[in-house]
């Protein structure tokens, strides 16, 4: 069957009901532009490698041809409808949004469009979403629509605004875990280095113990190969139980991104190139009191301590470090 009936070679198309109405028609602008910005998800769509924005994506372009049903329907053709839009929808465009942005976070300037190419088709779907509610809300003046259908694409442009920063964001914690595994793998199979035994991490860990006992702060003290594997971890009596764990990750930090923990700090906002380290896995820490230990420009261990303040763990753990540098001098 042929998709042209030619029944439009005069300028007017055909309403669910029966009717017949003028192409040029707010009616027709209406539904004709949620089409628009259902090709334009649909490229998106094909752009998008993480699955739960791709699967709310599709879902939302089988809604827009609900929609646009309702929109291409005369009175008759409304009544044959048997699937509208409802609140049910609206609510859970609310929650999605909600969800993202406590993923996410709140944001504190305008975003110019392009970080990535699906991120940049998904704003263009929310402008075409955007320009198809003000006619549809210029349609309702004269006609009949629905509170339902207006609330639709209106938390639909929300929606889709979000999506977009989530795209950016997925794809920014990607390219960070592959920088940082791309780390990880180069430093697979180094065990401790000529210069980091346990004698001299011990004595690392006697000189930190013997300063926090003068600060009166109990901490936790770790050493780790340049592999980030301990070779020494030290708990000081009445220490925390969560410093065990952060003492271990903060050496592991600073061994893994061969840089101090508290270095970190500035490095991790949104828009730098880091933005967002700390959530690719449970052992990145970006607060103070982790160091790498460095023989000339080779990392090949670290220190991280953990009880105090930020500020109490580096005065620690300097001490420490203090030790590991006149031990490589003499050598």
């Amino acid at each position: 069957m042929a998709i042209y009936t030619k029944k439009g070679d005069k300028g007017e198309t055909g309403l669910l009901g029966g009717g017949r109405i003028s192409k040029d028609s707010l009616k027709v602008s209406c539904y004709g532009t949620l089409d628009e910005a259902n090709a334009a998800l649909g490229v998106a769509f094909s752009q998008i490698a993480n699955d739960e924005i791709k699967s709310i994506i599709r879902e939302i372009q089988k809604q827009l041809f609900v929609v646009g049903a309702e929109l291409a329907s005369d009175e008759k053709g409304k009544d044959l409808l048997t699937n509208k839009i409802s609140t049910k929808e609206i609510v859970e465009f609310e929650e999605l949004i909600d969800k993202f942005e406590q993923t996410i976070g709140p944001i504190h300037e305008f975003i110019i469009p392009g970080d990535t190419n699906a991120s940049a088709n998904l704003h263009l779907s929310r402008a075409i979403i955007r320009r198809a509610e003000r006619l549809i809300v210029e349609l309702a003046k004269t006609s009949i629509v629905r509170s339902e259908v207006i609330q639709y694409v209106n938390r639909l442009s929300d929606l889709l605004f979000m999506l977009a920063r989530a795209e950016v964001y997925y794809c920014q914690l990607e390219e960070i875990k592959t920088k940082v595994i791309g780390r990880l793998e180069a430093l697979k199979g180094c065990g401790a280095p000529f210069g980091l035994s346990l004698q001299l991490a011990s004595a690392m860990a006697q000189a930190a113990e013997k300063k926090a006992m003068e600060i009166g702060v109990p901490v936790v003290i770790s050493i780790v190969d340049s592999a980030g594997h301990a070779i020494l971890l030290h708990r000081m009596e009445n220490s925390l139980l969560a410093s065990l764990e952060l003492a271990l990750n903060k050496a592991y930090t600073s061994v893994a991104l061969k840089m101090a923990t508290h270095e970190l700090a500035p490095i991790i906002q949104p828009g730098t190139e880091l933005y967002g380290i700390q959530m690719t896995n449970q052992k990145i820490v970006t607060f103070g009191g982790g160091y790498p230990l460095k023989l000339e420009e080779q990392v090949i261990g670290g220190i991280g301590v953990s009880g105090g303040t930020v500020e109490e763990d580096m005065v620690i753990a300097t001490e420490a470090i203090e030790v590991f540098l006149r031990k490589k001098e003499e050598d």
